[in-house]
């Protein structure tokens, strides 16, 4: 989805620099700029540390490529090594045997033997002459050889370098992976905690009303006490009793008297 935003807001882009003549290529690149730094915003931190996990173990067949080419590396420079030690010592042997004709031939004898053969002047002094020529050419392919040597040493040196810095690098992003890991969690326990506060605003709105009760029965109880004392009317005289005991024998022992006009003796009492 994000791809196809970046292409359309390119094709918007382009189409506006065309029409209008304005160039909104820096909008644009800023447009996808934008939408790749908010699709890594809204990603979940568990991903990206997946992610980098991911990454540093596609290190792994990077780091043993260079293994291999150092390994390899290491064959040749003692392939070479060995070849400039042969050359040496067929330097050291040729300069020995020069140096020997070349003692002989101050001699100034005519015939020389070697090996059981007699050889003239001329020809010992035409073999030191190649001799030498030799010499010379294979004194500058060890120079050569050495250079090489030199120089593959201190490549091999440096790939080594480069593998141990790649390999520290990589255990460093590994522990600092386990690092993020642990602060992640961290970070989810605290959230997890903070989400299980309790919501007690219910809690609060019933204390309130029973207290908004509490106080209307209050009030009502106190206008009772107030009604009671300021508007009831305090009895003067004392009750007569004797009136009431001789009214009720009355209306009990009389059968003539209906009981409606007991009741409205009483009442005119």
């Amino acid at each position: 989805m994000i791809k196809k935003f970046a292409m359309a807001g390119g094709a918007f882009a382009l189409l506006s620099s065309l029409v209008v003549g304005v160039p909104l290529f820096s909008y644009a690149r800023c447009g996808v700029s934008w939408l790749q730094e908010s699709a890594s915003d809204v990603m979940p931190l568990e991903w990206e540390l997946k992610r980098a996990r991911q990454m540093i173990a596609d290190l792994k067949p990077e780091i043993e490529l260079n293994a291999k080419r150092i390994a390899r590396e290491k064959v040749e420079f003692t392939k070479l090594e060995k070849q400039l030690d042969q050359t040496n010592e067929q330097l050291a042997k040729t300069q020995s045997d020069i140096e020997r004709l070349s003692e002989d031939l101050r001699s100034d004898n005519e015939q020389y033997s070697y090996g059981g053969k007699t050889y003239t002047s001329a020809q010992v002094q035409t073999d030191l002459g190649n001799r030498f020529k030799r010499f010379k050419t294979r004194r500058a392919t060890a120079e050569k050889l050495g250079q090489m040597l030199s120089a593959r040493e201190a490549s091999l040196r440096a790939a080594q370098e480069r593998m141990e810095s790649m390999l520290s690098a990589k255990s460093q992003l590994e522990v600092e992976v386990e690092n993020l890991q642990a602060r992640v969690g961290a970070l989810r326990v605290a959230q997890t905690s903070s989400e299980l506060n309790l919501d007690d605003s219910q809690l609060a709105r019933t204390r309130e009303l029973l207290d908004d009760i509490a106080i209307r029965i209050d009030v009502a109880e106190e206008t009772m006490s107030i009604d009671a004392e300021y508007f009831s009317e305090i009895d003067l005289d004392e009750p007569d009793d004797e009136d009431l005991l001789d009214e009720i024998s009355a209306y009990f022992d009389s059968p003539q008297k209906s009981k409606s006009e007991a009741y409205a003796s009483i009442q005119l009492d």
